[in-house]
């Protein structure tokens, strides 16, 4: 039987550094170099994701942005790019701008060109705090005007804030039907993350045309918060680790070990089967 393991990044693979364990990427590394289908789905971008991997062996396209992207490092081919229409970015936009949120815009005004766009006024603490540890990123550009935020093609919209702020707004726009619309606490901060992508853009579907693209007949996933829950919907078996909402817990085959303590590549060394 052909399966294809995912894993989310943040709270389930990765430690409270923000890196694979040299434990696990021993262990995983191994499992890939004899067969193993193995790739991640995260809500970071390309760059976040492969610095925060560094030093895995992947050779499987990875799934970005929460789904909104499909992208293989090794031959640098976009398999899936799942965009706003010209009408919705600009509805989303309306609705944060109404609460007084400012975004990261994430798109590009050429498919193969990414940048992570901004208005450089009333930043949040925790989206001037995303931008100093991502200082030297060529991606980042400060707009001049709401026109040149929004141009070209958006995939992604990630706001950063206080919970009151956000919830406000999350409230909104969790109930239109051509997006989602993610809401949750920040892995390593105090802070709240509002993600808002086009409704085709989630881990689910994703997860669904690797699937298929691979020819698999089977699917394991691996998760710890909101941003996973679609996921497991659509997987054979799924698993949460010990750090994971109690709620998606309930939702798991089984619950591993904690990711500080390399659940994911302790669960697949004993239990994988490449």
């Amino acid at each position: 039987m052909k399966t294809l393991f995912v894993t989310d990044l943040d709270g389930t693979l990765l430690t409270g550094q923000e890196k694979v364990s040299v434990y696990s990427l021993e262990r995983i590394n191994r499992l890939i170099a004899a067969g193993l289908l193995f790739t991640y789905a995260t809500a970071r971008s390309a760059e976040s994701a492969y610095r925060s991997t560094e030093g895995l062996a992947l050779n499987l396209p990875a799934i970005l942005y929460n789904g909104g992207l499909i992208y293989n490092f090794t031959t640098h081919e976009t398999l899936r790019y799942t965009v706003f229409e010209e009408e919705w970015k600009w509805y989303v936009y309306s609705v944060l701008k109404e609460y007084g949120i400012h975004p990261l815009v994430f798109g590009a005004l050429r498919k193969d060109r990414e940048r992570v766009a901004y208005m450089q006024n009333d930043l949040s603490f925790g989206l001037q705090r995303y931008l100093v540890r991502r200082a030297g990123d060529k991606r980042l550009w400060a707009a001049c005007s709401e026109e040149d935020l929004l141009a070209g093609y958006v995939f992604y919209f990630k706001c950063i804030g206080p919970r009151e702020q956000l919830e406000r707004a999350w409230n909104i726009l969790k109930y239109d039907s051509r997006i989602i619309c993610i809401f949750h606490q920040e892995t390593y901060q105090n802070d709240f993350w509002l993600e808002i992508s086009p409704r085709a853009a989630t881990k689910a579907n994703a997860v669904t045309f690797l699937r298929s693209y691979f020819a698999c007949d089977r699917v394991v996933c691996f998760g710890d918060t909101s941003n996973d829950s679609d996921m497991f919907d659509v997987c054979d078996e799924k698993y949460a680790v010990m750090n994971a909402d109690e709620w998606l817990k309930a939702k798991a085959t089984g619950v591993i070990g904690y990711c500080e303590e390399d659940g994911v590549a302790k669960w697949l060394e004993y239990n994988a089967r490449p």
